[in-house]
């Protein structure tokens, strides 16, 4: 039982320290192109930019912040000129957000620097076989529905 307490912490500690360094990295790579923008800002653009009829719910289930909270994200991405607002002609009270021509700007180049990361990151996933990444997919997959579950209870 020790040693499994161990490896659970060994684990749990390669875990932050894989998702640290990849937002340090990520981070110094994004802010060369995209410093008028914050991580977060840009992230919420990205949403927007693969979904259609984006809301602050959505937003904020999404990112797991309040709705408030996209709201001031979403004004500054207005004032910047990134998003947009609208309404549907059957629904007048919900707002949703769409890009402009300059959110589509960062969008692409958020793309195009995630396609340099993945570029980056084949040199250690290619030392896998198939096999080993469904058990570590396996595993994470199981962690993230119980985190989300966990989330969930928070809001009751």
């Amino acid at each position: 039982m020790g040693n499994f307490m161990n490896k659970q912490e060994q684990l749990m500690m390669s875990f932050r320290s894989l998702s640290f360094k990849i937002r340090w990295l990520d981070k110094i790579n994004m802010e060369e192109v995209l410093n008028n923008y914050k991580p977060f800002e840009v992230h919420c653009i990205d949403y927007i930019g693969k979904n259609e009829d984006t809301n602050v719910t959505k937003l904020a289930k999404t990112f797991c912040v309040t709705n408030g909270a996209i709201s001031k994200v979403a004004k500054k991405l207005m004032q910047k000129g990134a998003i947009e607002s609208y309404k549907r002609p059957n629904n007048k009270k919900e707002v949703y957000f769409k890009l402009t021509d300059e959110g589509q700007k960062v969008y692409n180049t958020h793309k195009s620097a995630h396609q340099a990361f993945k570029k980056r990151d084949n040199i250690i996933f290619d030392g896998f076989t198939d096999d080993e990444l469904d058990v570590i997919l396996n595993f994470t997959d199981k962690y993230l529905k119980y985190l989300n579950t966990a989330i969930e209870k928070t809001k009751r």
